[in-house]
């Protein structure tokens, strides 16, 4: 049966930062291969792998050099599923570390799911914005605060109302500008999973200055745990000159307990609209990515929003967080709380 061509960036048991691909046996159970290890078996094998290997040095260079980066996954995976790939090569995925599948060059986040917004309006008891409908809007985020599964280490600051965003990325792969949403797909490399945490006590507090969300935000970011081409999702998708939907299910979880459900499809503003507002008059480059914004139920802001303030509840340090989207797997973070320290302190030995 195939498998979704699924690209992780990942420790091995050398700490070595590597870029492969995750893979299931028939019994299910998780293996990582090495891209480039593995093509270069291929290549010894037969003379129709002519794929350059450069292309998988780290994941920014296989975005840039999407045919040959692609080309050499695909080849690896159908190699996999034809059982041509010898034992050695796969890793079992619980003897890596799946690291953030790329670092992004910059980060801009939408507000594109009009439910979430709706929502988040109606809590504060606003009418529905009526600009909302005439363009996509964003904001800029900490692209050096993106970080991938696993354990996320924060100050105590962020923790008074900490919450998670249930979202969804698009990753660019190649130089664009003023782009048109019937075109704008196509410039897409493909999509995975966005936490946008917020320190909801710090985000309220500076938008009554009618400027942010800046300093709520800037903390932390995670994405993964891989990223998938958009052409592996094509048959969950619908196409029109306002850009693909894809039908694809998202929850949220805390502590296995299930919090928020939606659906990528009900975004309002398509990835493409969003790209077409974002390039106008700006050069956007190969490795920058974009978030969705929240989808409708997506986090505990617009959870609490219907419940008396003590019922209220926001994350704690150990709560484990799991989003998940089909195809796109399941993004666990554990919140822990670290020393507020100066980068001095923090890294004087």
């Amino acid at each position: 049966m195939a498998q979704i061509l699924k690209l992780v960036t990942y420790l091995n048991s050398e700490d070595r930062k590597k870029v492969g691909i995750k893979v299931e046996d028939e019994e299910h159970r998780a293996f990582v291969i090495d891209l480039k290890k593995a093509y270069e078996k291929l290549k010894e094998q037969s003379s129709e792998n002519t794929y350059d290997l450069l292309s998988v040095n780290d994941m920014q260079t296989l975005i840039e050099r999407k045919v040959h980066g692609l080309g050499i996954a695909r080849a690896v995976l159908k190699a996999f599923e034809e059982k041509k790939i010898s034992s050695e090569l796969l890793l079992p995925e619980s003897e890596t570390l799946i690291l953030a599948p790329l670092a992004p060059r910059s980060f801009r986040d939408a507000y594109a799911f009009r439910q979430h917004v709706e929502a988040g309006r109606k809590n504060r008891n606003l009418p529905m914005i009526p600009e909302y409908d005439e363009f996509p809007v964003f904001y800029f985020s900490n692209a050096f605060a993106v970080s991938g599964p696993g354990n996320l280490f924060l100050q105590k600051e962020v923790l008074g109302k900490l919450d998670y965003e249930l979202e969804i990325a698009a990753v660019i792969d190649r130089d664009c500008q003023n782009l048109k949403a019937k075109d704008a797909d196509s410039y897409i490399f493909g999509y995975m999973i966005l936490n946008d945490w917020s320190a909801r006590d710090l985000q309220m507090k500076e938008m009554t200055l009618n400027l942010g969300p800046a300093k709520g935000k800037d903390f932390a970011t995670t994405i993964g745990p891989y990223l998938v081409p958009q052409e592996e999702l094509l048959l969950a998708s619908t196409q029109s000159d306002e850009g693909r939907r894809f039908d694809l299910k998202m929850t949220a979880s805390i502590n296995g307990v299930q919090k928020s459900e939606g659906n990528f499809k009900d975004i309002h503003w398509t990835f493409a609209q969003i790209l077409e507002r974002v390039s106008q008059g700006v050069h956007l480059r190969a490795g920058e990515i974009i978030g969705s914004g929240t989808v409708g139920t997506g986090c505990l802001l617009e959870l609490n929003g219907a419940l008396p303030e003590h019922e209220r509840t926001w994350l704690k340090e150990g709560d484990e967080v799991s989003l998940s989207i089909e195809h796109l797997g399941t993004l666990k973070n554990t919140i822990n709380l670290k020393e507020t320290k100066t980068f001095e302190e923090e890294n004087e030995n």
